[in-house]
């Protein structure tokens, strides 16, 4: 049971851009709680669904409001400005963060929460299931379907008659089988391929269901080699850096494609670069690198059969609102004691 708000009413701060009618939502909704949305203060959205991280700078009179109105809160919205994060961790009141992304395992661990009980950090697990699954099929398709050579042609006003591939009866080997990769898998098997979905370890909730097989991290490298498509939907962990280095590459069928929906140093770059030169990938679509933003020095920029998204296929103009309905339902198990939904594990990092 959590400890009443210290003078009877709860104080959520609001830390990155929420439209009207959805703050409007939550204050209609929960009566008990004072939203604080300090709109002077916060970064401007740049595009719809944009969560941008304030900066204080050398702005005094910024830092000294943020101060205040994070040492008054109870919830947070966000994690608030990146020079006070690492502060979070000694607020007197904090008890409760709700993130924006569901990738926060090593942002929780950089700014000292990782191993502390409090404040609570629920994440926006599930909010980007589909448009992650779209994007995934659309990589997929880009390569199978000879995107790259399609649009060289059109772009030349040649018309040549030729061939292509279908994903129909491949297999694809999804490793990350929460609800991203659940929606992958599900999406795939709808298209008639083969599915494998690997996962450290069957949850309640998670996708395994929807694959055909389910293996374990130990069984992967048994099973690469039957994978003609490689998606990576997991989170960045100790277990999972470089996951796929050279040698795993290697063991993938020749003209396989990798899909990277998960976190970019899930793979080896160098290695995964030299697999697309050298024709053992047919292709890759990335919506994350291992450094970000990518360089514009990379040999992926260069090369025709790699489609990059500057880490944004999850971004849909829906995204703000279904990280609110979290938010809201949240609110609500909140003040009744109730377990809050989608609360980070830091043991595990998601």
């Amino acid at each position: 049971m959590r400890p009443p708000a210290p003078d009877g009413r709860w104080r959520a701060v609001i830390t990155s851009p929420l439209e009207p009618e959805l703050l409007g939502q939550l204050r209609r909704g929960h009566g008990a709680v004072d939203f604080v949305y300090p709109d002077a203060l916060l970064a401007p959205a740049r595009y719809p669904a944009h969560h941008p991280t304030p900066e204080v700078g050398d702005d005094i009179a910024a830092r000294a409001e943020w101060e205040a109105l994070l040492d008054g809160a109870d919830i947070l919205f966000d994690f608030g400005p990146r020079e006070l994060q690492t502060t979070l961790a000694s607020r007197p009141r904090l008890r409760w963060i709700q993130a924006t992304s569901a990738g926060v395992g090593p942002l929780v661990e950089r700014i000292g929460l990782g191993a502390r009980a409090a404040p609570e950090v629920t994440t926006a697990s599930g909010v980007h299931a589909r448009p992650l699954a779209e994007f995934a099929l659309f990589g997929m398709l880009w390569v199978v379907k000879d995107g790259p050579r399609l649009l060289s042609q059109q772009r030349r006003h040649r018309w040549q008659r030729t061939s292509t591939g279908e994903l129909s009866g491949r297999t694809v080997l999804v490793v990350g089988m929460g609800r991203v990769g659940g929606a992958i898998a599900a999406d795939c098997r709808t298209l008639g391929m083969r599915t494998i979905g690997c996962t450290r370890r069957p949850r309640t909730g998670d996708g395994g269901g929807t694959a055909d097989t389910v293996i374990t991290p130990s069984a992967l490298d048994e099973w690469l080699p039957a994978a003609n498509v490689l998606v990576l939907a997991c989170p960045l962990t100790p277990a999972t850096r470089h996951l796929i280095d050279a040698r795993r590459l290697a063991l993938l069928p020749r003209g396989a494609i990798l899909v990277n929906v998960g976190r970019g140093a899930c793979v080896d770059e160098p290695a995964m670069i030299a697999a697309l030169e050298d024709g053992h990938l047919a292709g890759a679509a990335l919506d994350v690198v291992e450094e970000e933003p990518l360089a514009p020095t990379s040999p992926l920029w260069e090369l025709p059969q790699v489609l990059i998204s500057p880490h944004s296929a999850s971004t849909v103009a829906a995204e703000t609102a279904r990280i609110v309905a979290i938010f809201d339902d949240n609110l609500g198990r909140f003040q009744r004691g109730e377990p809050l939904r989608n609360r980070l594990d830091t043991d595990a990092g998601y």
